[in-house]
């Protein structure tokens, strides 16, 4: 249990370690959205990290299964249309919507795993979906 507790650890250092690394100076590109659909982009990042979370919780008390059916709902590629997002990709830069689509691929290929039921496996494979994020979120704000 120490090992999954360690890379449950390092899974959440190394999301905020690039979005914070430089706090003084913000060269993120600046994506400006119209103020209703800021509002769900950033209720759909909410979402994301409270999925993640509770992922998390799945894999610490080695529930793989359960954490795959929470990241393919939430975060897998089916759920971009769940999160409508659409109307959004209309103002995202190329580089952001890959990194979208990068996540939620990475989603749906962490559940594959996640359903095999290793708990191990699964952590590594969560790691290119929380790669995704913190590539999007140290190229690109929204504020």
């Amino acid at each position: 249990m120490d090992k999954k507790k360690n890379i449950t650890l390092i899974l959440i250092l190394c999301f905020f370690a690039n979005i914070t690394a430089d706090a003084n100076e913000d060269t993120r590109q600046y994506v400006k959205f119209p103020p209703k659909l800021q509002r769900k982009q950033l209720s759909n990042m909410r979402d994301h990290m409270a999925a993640l979370n509770e992922i998390l919780e799945y894999l610490a008390y080695d529930e793989p299964k359960k954490a795959a059916e929470v990241a393919q709902k939430r975060l897998g590629l089916s759920a971009r249309h769940s999160h409508n997002t659409k109307d959004l990709a209309k103002y995202m830069p190329k580089g952001m919507k890959q990194a979208g689509y990068n996540m939620h691929s990475a989603a749906s290929d962490f559940a594959q795993v996640a359903k095999k039921g290793n708990t191990e496996s699964a952590y590594e494979a969560l790691m290119a979906v929380t790669q995704s994020c913190v590539e999007c979120h140290a190229g690109y704000r929204t504020r």
